[in-house]
């Protein structure tokens, strides 16, 4: 395991880990990018035929035009333009590189990945949450038949399906599975679809449910999942229903951990946000900055890619200033 001494480890290539490390090109800085993935492995784990609820110029970064066929671009759109912004500006990215600690020395930090050990003077966390889901915590969660992410509907032809969940990704998989042919059920913990769903996929998921075409149980949790049933609390009272696969898109949390670990203090209101200066991006940890939607703890809802970009200049600027 080789030993390198850098200005700058960011850690995370997604979309503002990219311009983060644009940024720090523009000032001539000494960086490297480690990304455990591929490159924006959030998005490429996305859907595959996802919609972005923002506009393609509120995905932009750097002021690079992004140019889409669509009002709302697509996944793939997506990952074409952050490739092509990273390999036009030949950007120092490690891809399949895993960060496993990261330690406050004398001298900066020291970061360890799988393949190499950095000695760096600032860090940068842009890591995103979307690797660890929230889990049922139900009997049979661990079965094969059980899903945390959505990927396609066409396995899921002529199959009773469970969705569990109202949020985007729970109504974009249900629509898409009952167009594709499978038999779906929603199980819904609160009383409506989510507040923020996509205004132009709401209605239809609306109408699906009073249809009749997608069943959904409403104030509704399950409580055992098996073989080829699950078990539904609901207002009604307990009911099993013939199930062959559990799609449970319930939300994903970041990795907390991590940041306290490196030092990094959270809240203790149940928000786990961490704590940072606003104004420069940097963390209780002298040196070490928070980028994106990891400076939302919990609250995953609260950072995008359109409001989350300007962190990248920030924290360039001020690490420029303060660099030693």
């Amino acid at each position: 395991m080789e030993t390198t001494h850098i200005d700058i480890v960011i850690i995370g290539a997604g979309p503002i880990g990219i311009a983060c490390a644009l940024e720090c090109k523009k000032r001539n800085l000494n960086y490297i990018v480690l990304e455990k993935g591929a490159l924006t492995n959030s998005l490429f784990n996305y859907p595959l035929n996802m919609t972005f609820f923002s506009t393609s110029e509120k995905l932009e970064i750097d002021n690079i035009p992004f140019i889409s066929n669509n009002p709302k671009p697509t996944r793939n759109e997506a990952l074409e333009y952050y490739r092509r912004v990273t390999t036009s500006n030949a950007l120092k990215i490690n891809l399949y590189e895993n960060v496993q600690k990261l330690n406050k020395t004398d001298y900066g930090f020291k970061v360890v990945s799988d393949l190499n050990t950095y000695i760096a003077k600032k860090v940068i966390i842009s890591t995103g949450f979307y690797d660890i889901p929230n889990l049922l915590n139900v009997e049979g969660e661990h079965l094969p038949k059980v899903f945390h992410y959505y990927k396609e509907a066409h396995p899921f032809l002529l199959q009773d399906i469970a969705v569990v969940g109202a949020s985007n990704s729970s109504v974009d998989a249900a629509l898409e599975i009952y167009r594709k042919g499978g038999n779906v059920t929603m199980i819904i913990r609160g009383s409506a679809i989510g507040e923020r769903v996509k205004y132009w996929v709401k209605p239809d998921i609306i109408n699906r449910i009073e249809e009749g075409s997608i069943k959904a149980y409403f104030n509704s949790e399950i409580e055992e999942i098996k073989a080829k049933e699950i078990v539904i609390k609901t207002p009604d009272g307990q009911k099993t229903i013939a199930n062959d696969y559990v799609i449970a898109l319930t939300g994903y949390r970041p990795n907390l951990s991590f940041l306290e670990n490196a030092g990094i203090a959270l809240s203790k209101d149940g928000k786990s946000i961490p704590k940072y200066n606003s104004i420069t991006m940097e963390s209780n940890v002298k040196g070490l900055y928070l980028a994106g939607v990891i400076c939302g703890g919990r609250e995953t809802h609260k950072w995008f890619i359109e409001n989350s970009r300007i962190h990248a200049k920030i924290i360039a600027e001020h690490i420029a200033e303060n660099l030693a």
